[in-house]
């Protein structure tokens, strides 16, 4: 029997990046059996990997960031079997290993990869890049199940937040779609509302929250950290959300999945799998750029996208996946 091989995973420091690049750890936990893996993220990143077989030790990054003094302390002790930098900084390079895998910026003549398929070049798998996967256990199903409840009929899940205004459609549109979707004639009609979100996403889940009857809500808005978030995403019909983490985590989790755009470039960072759909206004990603090059000014580029064509697509992707979680 091969003795222990020791994995040093060091992924982002942000939560979306995180899932997005999640598939490789899948990939080597399914590969090499006999793998220990410590995981090395920005400190909001641990919970993703939580229930993680295998994992030995997650090391949080500490205010000098994942190439610091803490990070170094924590690994430079040990022989790698393989080290994986989906990061690119230089700690990869002196720590004691067999192989590393280190993220370099593609080619230029690469053209404009997506971020899954740029991680999945690390490990040589171009032509089949791992889709992002958590692990989820039975303690993190059991709380989700707890928040759910076992109420019948299909759940919408919408994230109607994002950290900055200009990447957040307006809250009063999410509600007429929703509505739509929920209410009489609608394609979940009888179905329930999950309104997911940070705390301070809650003025845009208090709009939202009046698309359907109160008994049919279940606000999660601040209540469920992303672990248990995703396996709640796991038994919704459709989420439909601003380009945050928690459009990340719902593609992950396998849920039919519509990532509203505007100053974003979803040729990098859509939403990744066969269900999943980027709806966009009439302008494109170096559109914004001519108006607001550093992508940092308090605008809302999101007004240009109708209430009418999100709700075509969510219609059109119901359909196209049929009875899928109810």
């Amino acid at each position: 029997m091969a003795g222990p091989f020791p994995i040093l995973f060091i992924t982002s420091e942000r939560i979306g990046d995180a899932v997005l690049t999640s598939g490789l750890l899948k990939r080597l936990y399914d590969e090499i059996p006999n793998a220990g893996f410590t995981v090395a993220g920005g400190p909001e990143t641990e919970v993703l990997f939580r229930d993680m077989p295998r994992l030995e030790r997650f090391v949080p990054a500490g205010a000098g960031g994942l190439s610091g003094v803490a990070l170094w302390t924590a690994v430079r002790s040990r022989r790698w079997g393989l080290v994986v930098d989906t990061r690119g900084g230089s700690l990869a390079r002196f720590v004691s290993a067999k192989k590393r895998a280190v993220h370099k910026a593609p080619p230029l003549d690469a053209g404009t990869l997506h971020k899954v398929e740029e991680a999945a070049r690390l490990l040589k798998l171009e032509d089949e890049p791992p889709a992002p996967y958590l692990f989820v256990g039975p303690e993190t199903e059991a709380q989700a199940n707890a928040l759910l409840g076992d109420a019948p009929g299909p759940i919408l899940a919408v994230g109607p937040g994002a950290d900055w205004v200009g990447r957040t459609w307006p809250a009063e549109r999410f509600n007429e779609v929703c509505a739509r979707l929920l209410g009489p004639d609608g394609p979940l009609e009888g179905g329930r509302l999950m309104i997911l979100g940070a705390e301070n996403h809650r003025d845009a889940a208090h709009t939202v929250r009046f698309a359907t009857a109160r008994d049919r809500v279940v606000d999660l808005t601040g209540k469920a950290d992303p672990l248990v978030t995703y396996a709640c995403l796991k038994k919704a019909r459709l989420f439909l959300g601003n380009d945050t983490p928690l459009m990340h985590l719902a593609a992950a989790a396998g849920v039919p999945t519509i990532g509203l755009f505007g100053p974003s470039d979803e040729r990098r960072s859509g939403p990744w799998g066969p269900d999943a759909r980027v709806v966009r206004g009439h302008r494109q990603y170096e559109d914004f750029l001519v108006v607001d090059p550093q992508l940092n000014q308090a605008l809302n580029h999101m007004l240009d996208l109708p209430v009418d064509q999100v709700l075509d697509a969510a219609l059109k992707l119901i359909a196209d996946t049929g009875t899928q979680n109810g």
